[in-house]
Protein backbone atom coordinates (compact mmCIF):
# COMPACT_ATOMS: atom_id res chain seq x y z
CA UNK A 1 0.00 0.00 0.00
CA UNK A 2 1.58 3.27 -1.17
CA UNK A 3 1.49 6.18 1.23
CA UNK A 4 2.44 9.84 1.18
CA UNK A 5 6.17 10.27 0.69
CA UNK A 6 6.41 13.43 2.81
CA UNK A 7 7.57 13.07 6.40
CA UNK A 8 8.49 15.76 8.92
CA UNK A 9 12.05 16.67 9.83
CA UNK A 10 12.98 14.29 12.66
CA UNK A 11 14.57 17.16 14.54
CA UNK A 12 11.07 18.57 15.02
CA UNK A 13 10.18 15.66 17.36
CA UNK A 14 12.61 14.55 20.04
CA UNK A 15 12.90 10.78 20.30
CA UNK A 16 12.97 9.33 23.83
CA UNK A 17 16.20 8.67 25.69
CA UNK A 18 17.61 5.23 24.85
CA UNK A 19 16.57 5.33 21.18
CA UNK A 20 19.35 4.16 18.87
CA UNK A 21 20.00 5.12 15.27
CA UNK A 22 19.31 2.12 13.06
CA UNK A 23 18.20 1.09 9.59
CA UNK A 24 14.57 0.10 9.17
CA UNK A 25 14.24 -3.67 9.77
CA UNK A 26 11.92 -5.98 7.86
CA UNK A 27 9.11 -7.96 9.45
CA UNK A 28 9.38 -8.21 13.25
CA UNK A 29 7.94 -10.90 15.51
CA UNK A 30 6.14 -9.28 18.45
CA UNK A 31 6.80 -9.55 22.17
CA UNK A 32 4.44 -12.03 23.87
CA UNK A 33 2.58 -12.19 27.18
CA UNK A 34 2.34 -15.01 29.73
CA UNK A 35 -1.10 -16.14 30.89
CA UNK A 36 -1.62 -15.71 34.64
CA UNK A 37 -4.48 -16.68 36.93
CA UNK A 38 -5.68 -13.38 38.44
CA UNK A 39 -5.25 -9.59 38.25
CA UNK A 40 -3.07 -7.60 40.65
CA UNK A 41 -2.15 -4.07 41.67
CA UNK A 42 1.40 -2.80 41.30
CA UNK A 43 2.62 0.78 40.84
CA UNK A 44 5.41 -0.42 38.57
CA UNK A 45 2.98 -1.93 36.04
CA UNK A 46 0.56 -0.50 33.49
CA UNK A 47 -2.59 -2.25 32.34
CA UNK A 48 -4.25 -2.25 28.89
CA UNK A 49 -7.38 -3.79 27.39
CA UNK A 50 -6.76 -7.20 25.82
CA UNK A 51 -8.30 -6.60 22.42
CA UNK A 52 -10.31 -9.42 20.86
CA UNK A 53 -8.89 -9.48 17.34
CA UNK A 54 -5.75 -10.22 15.34
CA UNK A 55 -2.36 -9.08 16.66
CA UNK A 56 -0.84 -7.01 13.89
CA UNK A 57 2.38 -5.13 13.28
CA UNK A 58 2.50 -2.29 10.77
CA UNK A 59 5.69 -1.33 8.92
CA UNK A 60 5.55 2.15 7.41
CA UNK A 61 8.69 2.27 5.30
CA UNK A 62 9.80 4.51 2.43
CA UNK A 63 6.30 5.13 1.11
CA UNK A 64 4.88 1.65 1.77
CA UNK A 65 2.58 0.19 4.42
CA UNK A 66 2.81 -3.48 5.38
CA UNK A 67 0.30 -4.89 7.89
CA UNK A 68 1.09 -8.42 9.04
CA UNK A 69 0.56 -11.05 11.73
CA UNK A 70 3.03 -12.34 14.33
CA UNK A 71 3.88 -15.14 11.90
CA UNK A 72 4.41 -12.90 8.90
CA UNK A 73 1.02 -13.39 7.22
CA UNK A 74 0.15 -10.20 5.34
CA UNK A 75 -3.27 -8.74 6.21
CA UNK A 76 -4.03 -7.43 2.73
CA UNK A 77 -7.83 -7.59 3.16
CA UNK A 78 -7.93 -4.88 5.83
CA UNK A 79 -7.54 -2.05 3.34
CA UNK A 80 -9.46 0.33 5.62
CA UNK A 81 -6.60 0.09 8.12
CA UNK A 82 -3.86 0.28 5.49
CA UNK A 83 -5.49 3.29 3.85
CA UNK A 84 -5.61 5.09 7.19
CA UNK A 85 -1.92 4.36 7.77
CA UNK A 86 -1.03 5.93 4.42
CA UNK A 87 -1.86 9.30 5.94
CA UNK A 88 0.89 9.01 8.58
CA UNK A 89 3.86 11.19 7.54
CA UNK A 90 6.66 9.15 9.12
CA UNK A 91 8.45 5.80 8.96
CA UNK A 92 7.65 3.49 11.87
CA UNK A 93 6.92 0.01 13.14
CA UNK A 94 3.71 -0.08 15.17
CA UNK A 95 2.36 -2.93 17.31
CA UNK A 96 -1.34 -3.36 17.94
CA UNK A 97 -4.51 -5.31 17.28
CA UNK A 98 -6.98 -5.22 14.39
CA UNK A 99 -10.55 -5.46 15.72
CA UNK A 100 -14.10 -5.31 14.34
CA UNK A 101 -16.69 -3.45 16.43
CA UNK A 102 -20.35 -3.98 17.22
CA UNK A 103 -22.88 -1.12 17.43
CA UNK A 104 -21.76 -0.40 21.01
CA UNK A 105 -18.10 -0.14 20.01
CA UNK A 106 -17.22 -3.48 21.59
CA UNK A 107 -14.77 -5.68 19.62
CA UNK A 108 -16.25 -9.00 18.45
CA UNK A 109 -13.90 -11.69 17.19
CA UNK A 110 -16.68 -13.28 15.10
CA UNK A 111 -17.16 -10.04 13.18
CA UNK A 112 -13.48 -9.95 12.29
CA UNK A 113 -13.59 -13.64 11.38
CA UNK A 114 -16.50 -13.01 8.98
CA UNK A 115 -15.21 -9.68 7.65
CA UNK A 116 -14.72 -10.89 4.08
CA UNK A 117 -18.34 -12.00 3.73
CA UNK A 118 -19.82 -9.25 5.94
CA UNK A 119 -17.69 -6.06 5.94
CA UNK A 120 -20.44 -3.99 7.56
CA UNK A 121 -18.77 -3.84 10.99
CA UNK A 122 -16.20 -1.03 11.32
CA UNK A 123 -12.54 -1.93 11.72
CA UNK A 124 -10.07 -0.31 14.09
CA UNK A 125 -6.34 -0.75 14.56
CA UNK A 126 -5.70 -0.31 18.28
CA UNK A 127 -2.00 0.62 18.55
CA UNK A 128 -0.33 0.04 21.92
CA UNK A 129 3.39 0.18 21.11
CA UNK A 130 6.03 1.58 18.76
CA UNK A 131 9.30 -0.20 17.95
CA UNK A 132 10.87 2.11 15.37
CA UNK A 133 10.51 5.74 14.30
CA UNK A 134 12.21 7.72 11.51
CA UNK A 135 15.66 6.14 11.69
CA UNK A 136 15.60 5.21 15.39
CA UNK A 137 15.17 1.82 17.06
CA UNK A 138 13.01 2.29 20.18
CA UNK A 139 13.02 -1.28 21.54
CA UNK A 140 15.52 -0.45 24.31
CA UNK A 141 13.39 2.45 25.53
CA UNK A 142 11.18 1.73 28.55
CA UNK A 143 7.54 0.92 27.75
CA UNK A 144 6.00 3.92 29.51
CA UNK A 145 8.31 6.23 27.53
CA UNK A 146 7.52 4.41 24.27
CA UNK A 147 3.78 4.77 24.89
CA UNK A 148 4.08 8.46 25.77
CA UNK A 149 6.03 9.03 22.56
CA UNK A 150 3.52 6.99 20.54
CA UNK A 151 0.62 9.01 21.87
CA UNK A 152 2.46 12.22 20.98
CA UNK A 153 3.22 11.35 17.35
CA UNK A 154 0.12 9.31 16.42
CA UNK A 155 -2.21 11.43 14.25
CA UNK A 156 -5.87 11.69 15.24
CA UNK A 157 -7.72 9.07 13.23
CA UNK A 158 -11.01 7.19 13.55
CA UNK A 159 -9.53 3.89 12.30
CA UNK A 160 -6.03 3.89 13.83
CA UNK A 161 -6.40 4.55 17.54
CA UNK A 162 -4.00 4.86 20.45
CA UNK A 163 -4.65 2.07 22.97
CA UNK A 164 -4.46 3.76 26.36
CA UNK A 165 -3.70 2.23 29.76
CA UNK A 166 -4.10 2.70 33.51
CA UNK A 167 -1.23 2.70 35.99
CA UNK A 168 -1.03 0.37 38.96
CA UNK A 169 -4.69 -0.55 39.47
CA UNK A 170 -5.01 -3.88 37.69
CA UNK A 171 -7.76 -5.36 39.86
CA UNK A 172 -10.28 -2.53 39.44
CA UNK A 173 -9.45 -2.31 35.73
CA UNK A 174 -9.98 -6.06 35.29
CA UNK A 175 -13.37 -5.88 37.02
CA UNK A 176 -14.43 -3.00 34.77
CA UNK A 177 -13.30 -4.85 31.64
CA UNK A 178 -15.17 -7.98 32.75
CA UNK A 179 -18.33 -5.94 33.32
CA UNK A 180 -18.02 -4.51 29.79
CA UNK A 181 -17.84 -8.03 28.34
CA UNK A 182 -14.28 -7.65 27.03
CA UNK A 183 -11.76 -10.50 26.70
CA UNK A 184 -9.40 -9.43 29.48
CA UNK A 185 -6.45 -7.19 30.28
CA UNK A 186 -2.71 -7.17 29.63
CA UNK A 187 -0.30 -6.11 32.38
CA UNK A 188 3.13 -4.80 31.43
CA UNK A 189 6.08 -3.64 33.48
CA UNK A 190 6.23 0.09 32.88
CA UNK A 191 10.01 0.04 32.39
CA UNK A 192 10.10 -3.11 30.21
CA UNK A 193 12.09 -3.04 27.00
CA UNK A 194 10.64 -4.65 23.87
CA UNK A 195 11.85 -8.26 23.61
CA UNK A 196 11.22 -9.50 20.06
CA UNK A 197 9.50 -12.91 19.88
CA UNK A 198 9.96 -13.55 23.63
CA UNK A 199 7.56 -14.35 26.46
CA UNK A 200 9.55 -13.13 29.46
CA UNK A 201 6.93 -12.44 32.13
CA UNK A 202 7.41 -8.68 31.82
CA UNK A 203 4.09 -8.79 29.93
CA UNK A 204 1.18 -10.88 31.28
CA UNK A 205 -2.42 -11.44 30.22
CA UNK A 206 -5.43 -12.12 32.42
CA UNK A 207 -8.60 -13.34 30.72
CA UNK A 208 -12.16 -12.80 31.88
CA UNK A 209 -13.06 -16.28 30.55
CA UNK A 210 -11.19 -19.37 29.40
CA UNK A 211 -10.15 -19.48 25.74
CA UNK A 212 -7.81 -21.73 23.82
CA UNK A 213 -6.37 -21.89 20.32
CA UNK A 214 -6.70 -25.38 18.84
CA UNK A 215 -5.74 -27.27 15.70
CA UNK A 216 -8.59 -28.88 13.76
CA UNK A 217 -7.60 -32.52 13.29
CA UNK A 218 -10.89 -33.97 12.05
CA UNK A 219 -14.66 -33.69 12.06
CA UNK A 220 -17.65 -35.93 12.73
CA UNK A 221 -20.77 -36.66 10.69
CA UNK A 222 -23.71 -34.30 11.24
CA UNK A 223 -26.87 -35.49 12.96
CA UNK A 224 -30.53 -34.61 12.46
CA UNK A 225 -31.17 -31.55 10.31
CA UNK A 226 -27.62 -30.24 10.67
CA UNK A 227 -25.53 -30.09 7.51
CA UNK A 228 -21.81 -30.40 6.68
CA UNK A 229 -20.36 -31.70 9.99
CA UNK A 230 -21.28 -32.40 13.59
CA UNK A 231 -18.26 -31.33 15.63
CA UNK A 232 -14.57 -30.51 15.17
CA UNK A 233 -11.89 -32.77 16.64
CA UNK A 234 -9.33 -30.51 18.29
CA UNK A 235 -5.71 -30.87 19.32
CA UNK A 236 -2.60 -28.99 20.44
CA UNK A 237 1.09 -29.78 20.22
CA UNK A 238 2.85 -31.19 23.26
CA UNK A 239 6.50 -32.19 22.85
CA UNK A 240 6.13 -32.04 19.05
CA UNK A 241 3.21 -34.51 19.05
CA UNK A 242 -0.49 -33.77 18.68
CA UNK A 243 -2.62 -34.29 21.78
CA UNK A 244 -6.43 -34.44 21.68
CA UNK A 245 -8.10 -31.74 23.81
CA UNK A 246 -11.77 -32.22 22.98
CA UNK A 247 -14.47 -31.75 20.35
CA UNK A 248 -16.48 -28.62 19.61
CA UNK A 249 -19.96 -28.76 18.13
CA UNK A 250 -21.30 -25.41 19.34
CA UNK A 251 -20.87 -21.85 18.13
CA UNK A 252 -21.63 -22.44 14.42
CA UNK A 253 -24.27 -20.99 12.15
CA UNK A 254 -25.21 -22.31 8.71
CA UNK A 255 -22.74 -20.02 6.96
CA UNK A 256 -19.77 -20.93 9.16
CA UNK A 257 -20.58 -24.65 8.89
CA UNK A 258 -20.44 -24.43 5.11
CA UNK A 259 -17.35 -22.22 5.01
CA UNK A 260 -15.35 -24.45 7.34
CA UNK A 261 -16.52 -27.65 5.66
CA UNK A 262 -15.26 -26.42 2.28
CA UNK A 263 -11.85 -25.89 3.85
CA UNK A 264 -11.89 -29.26 5.63
CA UNK A 265 -12.68 -31.43 2.60
CA UNK A 266 -9.56 -30.09 0.89
CA UNK A 267 -7.48 -31.41 3.82
CA UNK A 268 -9.07 -34.88 4.22
CA UNK A 269 -6.72 -37.79 4.83
CA UNK A 270 -7.15 -41.43 5.77
CA UNK A 271 -4.82 -41.57 8.77
CA UNK A 272 -5.41 -39.93 12.13
CA UNK A 273 -2.88 -37.17 12.88
CA UNK A 274 -2.82 -38.37 16.50
CA UNK A 275 -0.41 -41.07 17.60
CA UNK A 276 -3.12 -42.87 19.58
CA UNK A 277 -6.78 -43.84 19.18
CA UNK A 278 -9.48 -41.18 19.58
CA UNK A 279 -12.97 -42.49 20.32
CA UNK A 280 -16.16 -40.67 19.28
CA UNK A 281 -19.76 -41.87 18.97
CA UNK A 282 -19.97 -40.55 15.40
CA UNK A 283 -17.68 -41.46 12.51
CA UNK A 284 -14.57 -39.29 12.34
CA UNK A 285 -13.12 -37.92 9.11
CA UNK A 286 -9.49 -36.96 9.59
CA UNK A 287 -7.83 -33.89 8.10
CA UNK A 288 -4.27 -32.63 7.85
CA UNK A 289 -3.62 -30.51 10.97
CA UNK A 290 -3.35 -27.14 9.25
CA UNK A 291 -6.43 -25.15 10.25
CA UNK A 292 -6.46 -23.34 13.60
CA UNK A 293 -9.49 -22.15 15.49
CA UNK A 294 -10.21 -20.43 18.79
CA UNK A 295 -12.73 -21.76 21.30
CA UNK A 296 -14.12 -20.72 24.65
CA UNK A 297 -14.65 -23.37 27.33
CA UNK A 298 -15.59 -23.76 30.98
CA UNK A 299 -12.65 -25.73 32.42
CA UNK A 300 -9.99 -28.35 31.80
CA UNK A 301 -11.00 -31.89 32.78
CA UNK A 302 -8.74 -34.37 34.57
CA UNK A 303 -7.97 -36.13 31.29
CA UNK A 304 -6.70 -32.90 29.69
CA UNK A 305 -9.72 -32.08 27.51
CA UNK A 306 -11.86 -28.96 27.47
CA UNK A 307 -15.32 -28.99 28.99
CA UNK A 308 -18.05 -27.39 26.83
CA UNK A 309 -15.80 -25.93 24.11
CA UNK A 310 -17.60 -23.40 21.86
CA UNK A 311 -16.20 -22.42 18.46
CA UNK A 312 -15.38 -18.69 18.12
CA UNK A 313 -13.63 -18.52 14.75
CA UNK A 314 -10.71 -19.60 12.61
CA UNK A 315 -7.24 -18.17 13.25
CA UNK A 316 -5.46 -17.78 9.89
CA UNK A 317 -2.87 -15.59 11.64
CA UNK A 318 -1.40 -18.51 13.61
CA UNK A 319 1.09 -21.28 12.86
CA UNK A 320 -0.06 -24.83 13.85
CA UNK A 321 3.30 -25.70 15.40
CA UNK A 322 2.91 -22.75 17.80
CA UNK A 323 -0.45 -23.97 19.13
CA UNK A 324 0.04 -25.34 22.63
CA UNK A 325 -2.14 -25.64 25.70
CA UNK A 326 -2.24 -22.30 27.51
CA UNK A 327 -1.48 -22.85 31.17
CA UNK A 328 -2.08 -20.16 33.76
CA UNK A 329 0.90 -19.19 35.89
CA UNK A 330 0.33 -18.20 39.51
CA UNK A 331 0.31 -14.40 39.68
CA UNK A 332 2.73 -14.41 42.63
CA UNK A 333 5.34 -16.19 40.49
CA UNK A 334 5.29 -13.31 38.01
CA UNK A 335 4.88 -10.24 40.20
CA UNK A 336 7.80 -9.56 42.51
Amino acid sequence: MKRLAHKPDITQIEVPEGAKKAAMPGMVKPMLAKLIDKPFDDEGWLFEIKWDGYRALANLDKGNVLLYSRNGIVFDKYTEVSDALTKFPFDAILDGEVVALDTDGIPKFQYLQNFETDPSHPLQYQVFDILYYNGYDLKAVGLAQRKAFLQKILPKNEVVRYSDHVMGTGIDFFNLVAKMGLEGIVGKKADSTYQVNKRTGAWVKIKTGKRQEAIICGYTEPKGSRQYFGSLILGVYEKNALKWIGSSGGGFDEESLETIYKKLIKLKQEASPFGYKITQKSKIYWVAPKLICEVSFSEWTDNGSMRHPVFLGLRPDKNPKDVKREKETNTNQIVK
